[in-house]
C-alpha cells in the first residue's frame, strides 16, 4: 500500500463511534478514551472462537472471556475487523459454513 494513501474508511463517521454517556465507558482498560471505539460494543468476531485474532481466554466452564481484548475498541481497527468478517463470511459462503 502507498504510504501516502489512507484506507477509504479512515476519517469516516461510520468507522468510529464513542458513547461516553454509557455507564460502562470505557469498558476495557488500555485504550485512550479519545480513541475508544464503541462501534463494535459486542464484538462481531466472538463467533470465530480462537480464529478471532484477539487477546482472550476461556473460563473454566468454556466461556470465551474477552475482558483483556481491546481489538474492536481501537480506533484504527475498523479495517481489520471488517476484513476478518469478510474473509470468514466468504469462506462460509463457499463451504456452506462448515
Amino acid at each position: 500500500m502507498d504510504d501516502n494513501k489512507h484506507p477509504d474508511w479512515e476519517g469516516k463517521a461510520y468507522a468510529f463511534f464513542r458513547h461516553t454517556d454509557c455507564e460502562y465507558f470505557p469498558c476495557h482498560a488500555g485504550v485512550d478514551p479519545e480513541d475508544f471505539n464503541c462501534l463494535f460494543c459486542y464484538c462481531p468476531l466472538y463467533f470465530l472462537g480462537e480464529r478471532c485474532g484477539g487477546n482472550f481466554t476461556y473460563t473454566k466452564t468454556g466461556v470465551k472471556n474477552c475482558v483483556g481484548c481491546t481489538v474492536p475498541h481501537e480506533r484504527g481497527n475498523f479495517g481489520r475487523i471488517t476484513a476478518i468478517l469478510r474473509a470468514n463470511l466468504d469462506k462460509a459462503g463457499r463451504d456452506g459454513g462448515k
